[in-house]
């Protein structure tokens, strides 16, 4: 695909077939996104594609993440795009070889008197020819192409543009006699050629798609660096009669339940558990943590990671698409390949921008013919009609959004943030009020057991081993602080049974026969549990800013458990930044409401909501959008998953085990809501630069065709020739480009 008519082209095609609701075409990433209703052939989609004018390159199912390091690397149509790259890199050279000589004879303007004569104007036809059936083909091939199909795009523009000016050159030079009454008082019997013209927009032309296929490939540095950290073998354990035996294999022979050795030095070739060893793994290109994770038995581990001290044994539980590092590299290309909701006006644009173009260009020819300013007749009308034609073509309003989006998320995920797409990296761009959720966002996420109270004559063993029993089967980050605190102690737990979840008030399930319950107060109260004197516990734990669990066997309550989740180091930082760029915060969280005005006060935020379950937290999200606020909704992705998917933007703080969150917009991998700030000004400088990227795509289109079409030539004197329309069409792609690119900085100075 060349612009932005490419694009409508694709998206009518395939959206015209059976069953295909919707299609979104990226002209950056140069690929097609389907939403249907029913199974689809694939084969039906590409004839679609290919009646349409273009060529499809499929993606095997496993492509991507999956494969060795070198395949793994190479998005679908990577080989054609090499080629591709290297047939443009000749034709641009051979382009410049034939053009130069052209320039210099056609824009003598009689200092070198031999130049005008007809010897010289015969070589000037033969280079002329010589570019258009070369490197000039190309535009022909496209660009008619489109046109049998009723269509046009970038390549029937120039094609049309050199063509024209091809043809009236010749006819000049073999029978000039046909222009008698045009012809220049230098040379009576020579009218003017603009073979230079040919040559020079020809080479124009493909320098800019050169430098624009250069700068495409800076766009995906960031999926490239994280397909370079999986290793390309592993080092398999077999058994045998005679023990282990290590063989060296490629990394997409391993499956799941089979174990591999990494030695010190080497990077984990898929994810796993340690069955052996112990070592220190660094897990910063994921998680940003520069401090290397100790493992031991029972530890999980990551592909792509990096080994550091000791040698490990690892059990394969993931491969291919399912690892960690396949997820990120899924999230960036889909991001990367998907449009903001600004590509829809520069969509609708361009659906009728070639078409209008041609229009302007035949109106320009006509008119000059029939009002010969300049004395030139003819000359000047297939002028003015070519850089008309050439200086429109609509690749900068193509490439302005799609660009911005695929450097952006690119940074994004070098910095440890997941755009889900364009859609929610504009969206992110207007957030203007943020809730903050309280467990594991604003909190450290690493609880602790601080108190534990029996009640009926129960030990505060036996009161943690049931309550730790019940909580092993929970997510909560709460469930797991209990359960670690037990296993501290070397507790053994009992048999459970009959478990049952009910997000935001408990859990409860048979320990060793016994009903246990672990929750919240309310819950309690509504399961007819007398709370008694574990209340006034409950109150004086809640004063020190702890969470309060109640513990209750077989209908009796038997104790209360306090958790201390103290502020992560950041957190009141990251409000205070918030609040700091005009961004309203408020917490929600469904602990009690005095912890949580405690650790609210601590991080800086007075617009509290305590006590609410993961209804009423997207109920409360609701309605402020229903205000008018721009909302974004931080939490953990388990109890605030309703939330998280009724916002405008959900925000999932992950850690490297917690990628996959499906309701989340914008995934924080590291250093919890630290990133938070960050991702927010990445989408509006992302926003900016789109802003700019249009602007200067249509300003210049605006102010160019009238110039290129001389329609200020009777007020100013201004023209634009051929070559120098050329010359500002190429350079339009590439200053958008350019533009978009400068995100990559974003960050690495003051942010």
């Amino acid at each position: 695909m060349n612009c932005a008519s490419c694009v409508g082209h694709v998206e009518r095609a395939v959206g015209a077939v059976p069953g295909v609701q919707s299609a979104t075409v990226n002209l950056l990433t140069e690929r097609v996104t389907l939403v249907l209703t029913e199974a689809v052939p694939e084969s039906r989609l590409v004839r679609a594609i290919e009646a349409a004018g273009y060529g499809v390159a499929l993606a095997p199912a496993d492509a991507r993440g999956v494969a060795d390091g070198s395949q793994a690397s190479k998005p679908p149509g990577h080989a054609a795009t090499e080629q591709e790259s290297q047939r443009l890199n000749r034709h641009f050279w051979t382009a410049l070889g034939l053009s130069l000589p052209l320039v210099v004879l056609g824009m003598a303007h009689g200092l070198v008197p031999a130049a005008a004569m007809g010897t010289a104007r015969l070589v000037q036809l033969v280079l002329g020819t010589s570019v258009l059936v070369g490197p000039g083909r190309r535009f022909f091939v496209g660009g008619f192409a489109r046109l049998r199909r009723g269509g046009a795009d970038m390549n029937s523009l120039v094609a049309l543009g050199i063509g024209s000016a091809w043809c009236y050159s010749t006819v000049a030079v073999l029978a000039p006699q046909l222009f008698a009454d045009q012809l220049p008082e230098l040379h009576p019997l020579l009218p003017n050629v603009y073979f230079e013209a040919v040559g020079a927009i020809t080479t124009f032309v493909l320098l800019g798609k050169l430098l624009e296929n250069r700068a495409r490939t800076r766009l995906s540095d960031a999926v490239r660096a994280l397909v370079a950290q999986t290793p390309v073998k592993a080092h398999r354990l077999e058994s045998s009669p005679k023990g282990d035996v290590e063989s060296e294999v490629a990394i997409e022979a391993l499956s799941t339940g089979q174990r591999f050795v990494v030695r010190p030095g080497e990077r984990m070739p898929t994810d796993g558990v340690v069955i052996e060893g112990r070592s220190a793994v660094d897990e910063s290109m994921l998680t940003g943590e520069s401090a290397p994770i100790e493992k031991q038995p029972g530890a999980t581990v990551y592909g792509g990671t990096q080994n550091q001290s000791g040698s490990l044994v690892v059990r394969v539980t993931r491969v291919g698409t399912a690892t960690t590092l396949a997820r990120i590299i899924e999230a960036v290309e889909s991001a990367q390949g998907s449009k903001a909701p600004s590509a829809r006006l520069a969509d609708v644009v361009a659906s009728v921008f070639v078409p209008v173009v041609l229009g302007i260009a035949l109106v320009t020819l006509l008119g000059w013919l029939k009002v010969d300013s300049s004395g030139h007749g003819v000359a000047v009308a297939v002028e003015r009609f070519v850089a008309v034609l050439v200086i429109a073509c609509p690749c900068a309003l193509g490439l302005a959004t799609p660009a911005a989006v695929a450097v952006a998320t690119g940074r994004g995920a070098e910095l440890g943030i997941l755009f889900r797409g364009g859609e929610a990296l504009e969206a992110a761009s207007h957030v203007d009020f943020v809730f903050l959720d309280k467990t594991g966002t604003l909190t450290s996420g690493k609880p602790e057991v601080t108190d534990i109270f029996p009640q009926d004559g129960l030990s505060e063993v036996e009161l943690l081993s049931f309550g730790a029993a019940v909580e092993e089967r929970s997510e909560h980050p709460l469930a797991r602080a209990v359960v670690r605190c037990a296993r501290e102690r070397g507790l053994s737990l009992g048999a459970v049974t009959d478990f049952q979840n009910e997000p935001g008030h408990g859990v409860e399930a048979r320990v060793d026969g016994r009903l246990v319950r672990v929750g919240t107060d309310r819950w309690m109260t509504a399961k007819e549990i007398e709370l008694g004197a574990s209340m006034a516990v409950a109150e004086k734990l809640s004063i020190a800013a702890k969470t309060v669990i109640f513990v209750a066997i077989d209908g009796c309550i038997a104790g209360v458990i306090g958790v201390a989740d103290k502020p992560a180091p950041e957190a009141r930082a990251v409000v205070a930044q918030l609040l700091s760029v005009g961004i309203r915060v408020a917490m929600l969280t469904g602990d009690r409401e005095r912890t949580a005005r405690a650790i609210a006060a601590e991080v800086g935020i007075r617009d509290v909501t305590a006590e609410v379950l993961p209804e009423g937290k997207a109920a409360l999200v609701r309605a402020r959008r229903e205000r008018g606020d721009r909302v974004a909704m931080v939490g953990d992705g388990i109890n605030d998953a309703p939330a998280l998917a009724v916002a405008e933007v959900g925000v999932a703080v992950s850690g490297a085990a917690d990628l996959a969150v499906t309701t989340a917009d914008l995934a924080l991998l590291r250093g919890g809501i630290r990133s938070l700030p960050v991702a927010l000004a990445l989408a509006r400088a992302a926003m900016r630069t789109i802003r700019v990227n249009l602007f200067l795509a249509s300003v210049y289109n605006v102010l160019a065709i009238p110039i290129a079409a001389g329609a200020l030539y009777r007020f100013t004197g201004w023209q634009l020739s051929p070559v120098l329309a050329s010359a500002a069409m190429s350079l339009s792609s590439v200053s958008v480009l350019t533009n978009s690119l400068g995100l990559r900085r974003f960050g690495r100075t003051k942010v």
